[in-house]
């Protein structure tokens, strides 16, 4: 049985991630209708995140093939420059924080639910993702918080990717981090109520270690993916030369 091309199966990751941003949005949920709306949660932001990398990978798959022995100097310039961005983005935002949402999600929710997942928030869950004998429940966390993981290995394994400089990649994750970490903090300030319900159970001392632990965890991840994509391709480089 032949294996699925690598284009295909992108064009399926990123078909399910538009799915399920769209029921996503469309969740009557009362945190949906505050201030930031779904762009204050980590979890929607990696979404679109992942879909934008997808939709990214397409298009340069697509742009390769309309190229390929076209000899157009200009166009393969124009080709090198979307596979640097695609590249980019899975280095400094795709890998770590879609890995980041995944970890913290789950060791948050095996501790406490109600720290990170109230039980409130089972009655807005969407019937679509209903299916089979899984619980309507677990499906749905199974699918915001767990699908990134398996998507952004299969696409480390089924391509090369360059990383950047890991000053620039580190400078970059750490922007992020930050901006995120104050995105929330002014939310807290316009609202009065903190993004994730464990922040109201901390001090301001523990929160402080805590931002600066997550931090540091996002720049865990990035020298974990860089260290991961040179493992599983210069692997198969020797691999290539000893065969």
């Amino acid at each position: 049985m032949a294996l699925v091309p690598c284009q295909v199966l992108r064009v399926a990751i990123l078909l399910s991630y538009c799915s399920i941003l769209c029921n996503y949005k469309a969740i009557e949920m009362p945190s949906h209708k505050t201030y930031g709306g779904s762009w204050k949660f980590l979890t929607f932001i990696d979404l679109v995140i992942q879909a934008v990398f997808f939709g990214i990978c397409v298009l340069t798959d697509l742009s390769s093939l309309l190229t390929r022995g076209s000899g157009n100097q200009e166009q393969e310039r124009q080709l090198k420059k979307l596979i640097s961005l695609r590249d980019w983005i899975l280095a400094v935002l795709a890998f770590p924080v879609g890995i980041f949402v995944v970890a913290v999600f789950w060791i948050i929710y095996a501790y406490d639910r109600e720290m990170i997942y109230p039980k409130l928030l089972d009655n807005f869950i969407p019937g679509w993702l209903n299916h089979g004998m899984i619980p309507r429940r677990a499906t749905a966390r199974l699918y915001k918080h767990t699908t990134v993981l398996p998507f952004i290995l299969i696409e480390m394994r089924t391509s090369h990717h360059e990383y950047p400089s890991r000053s620039s990649g580190l400078t970059a994750i750490c922007t992020f981090s930050v901006g995120y970490i104050l995105w929330v903090c002014w939310v807290h300030h316009v609202t009065g109520m903190w993004v994730y319900p464990f922040l109201e159970h901390i001090g301001p001392g523990a929160r402080i270690i805590f931002f600066g632990s997550t931090t540091i965890l996002m720049n865990f991840l990035y020298l974990l993916g860089e260290v991961l994509n040179s493992y599983i391709w210069d692997t198969q480089k020797i691999i290539c030369l000893y065969f």
